[in-house]
């Protein structure tokens, strides 16, 4: 199974001298879209206060800052790496895994901010609020700081996303052929069904959350987070609403064989959207979750902790599903 998965096709249906090029004008703009961000994480960790006014919480803790920044530029360079990956002969050698976990992770990671950001501009063009500030009032960073890196984070997003579909369309693409309606019926893979139910269930306590913090509840929410509420919040609620039911909802499909004449690559990808999604953000928000806040009333609440843990593990459910339906699908390929 493991080496079906990992083989090199003996062609690239997809190398032709017009994808070759589009390949290198894509690696570029990932290369490139990275250095905005970068530039500006450099700065920080070297001591500047570029786009962080006076009075910003950023402030209080230098050796955090650091950390954190360090940390951010880290996963940040990883997509020059991963473009870089995805567009030379060496990168079709590279084993399933060490591709795919690190794609999945930045798929996570970006695809709220692209969903998520252009929604708060357009909602701010109709009248919408804003709040970058702390629940003192004090700004958090210059409002040109969050343009340019939102900028730089949809443009990775999109050339890397464009990249990975190349290659994965000539790699593996003969597992996602079809319809849904013509994969094995249950019980094909109870395993598979145990997962997606699994992880549906789950997905209730998060999204029932998130859905009454996007309508105004404030059950769960800490003093902070109360205050600094704004259009942007709302409009951020509501899109962890949709990842984790997409994430649902492609499980669901996978395991149960729901969508009829949709093509197999749909609940694909909302699977692989929706798990990187809440798996990433979640086991983001809980790892900051526990480092050490002095306001009180910015401390997470249980609830709040509880919420980024479920979502994480959702995630890890519904991947799982993912990786068990291609390996399915491959070790059947193989077999015929």
């Amino acid at each position: 199974m493991t080496h079906t998965l990992v083989s090199t096709p003996r062609t690239a249906p997809g190398s032709t001298p017009r994808t070759d090029r589009l390949r290198r004008v894509l690696r570029a703009g990932a290369v490139v879209s990275c250095l905005p961000y970068l530039a500006v994480k450099a700065a920080w960790i070297a001591g500047s206060h570029l786009g962080i006014p006076d009075g910003s919480s950023l402030l209080d803790h230098r050796a955090s800052m650091i950390a954190a920044n360090s940390l951010s530029a880290l996963l940040d360079s990883a997509v020059i790496v991963l473009a870089l990956l995805l567009t030379r002969p060496w990168g079709r050698r590279v084993p399933a895994w060490l591709l795919v976990f690190p794609m999945w992770v930045a798929t996570g990671l970006l695809a709220p901010i692209m969903t998520g950001y252009p929604l708060q501009l357009l909602v701010r063009a109709f009248g919408g609020s804003v709040n970058h500030g702390g629940s003192k009032g004090e700004p958090f960073l210059d409002e040109w700081v969050f343009g340019v890196v939102y900028t730089g984070f949809i443009l990775q997003g999109l050339t890397l996303g464009a990249l990975f579909a190349l290659y994965a369309r000539d790699r593996w693409g003969h597992t996602w052929h079809g319809p849904v309606r013509e994969l094995p019926r249950p019980p094909a893979d109870a395993g598979r069904r145990t997962l997606a139910v699994a992880a549906a269930v789950l997905a209730l306590f998060p999204l029932a959350l998130h859905a009454l913090w996007a309508c105004g509840a404030t059950t769960g929410l800490n003093a902070a987070r109360i205050a600094d509420r704004s259009s942007d919040f709302y409009v951020l609620e509501a899109t962890d609403v949709a990842f984790l039911a997409a994430a649902a909802l492609g499980a669901l499909s996978l395991a149960f064989r729901r969508g009829g004449g949709l093509p197999v690559k749909l609940p694909l990808a909302l699977a692989w959207l929706g798990s990187g999604a809440v798996a990433c953000w979640g086991g983001w928000l809980a790892l900051a979750s526990l480092a050490g806040v002095d306001d009180i009333a910015r401390r997470p609440t249980p609830a709040m902790s509880l919420t980024y843990a479920v979502q994480m593990i959702v995630g890890i459910l519904v991947v799982a599903v993912g990786v068990r339906f291609l390996a399915g699908r491959a070790e059947r390929r193989t077999a015929s």
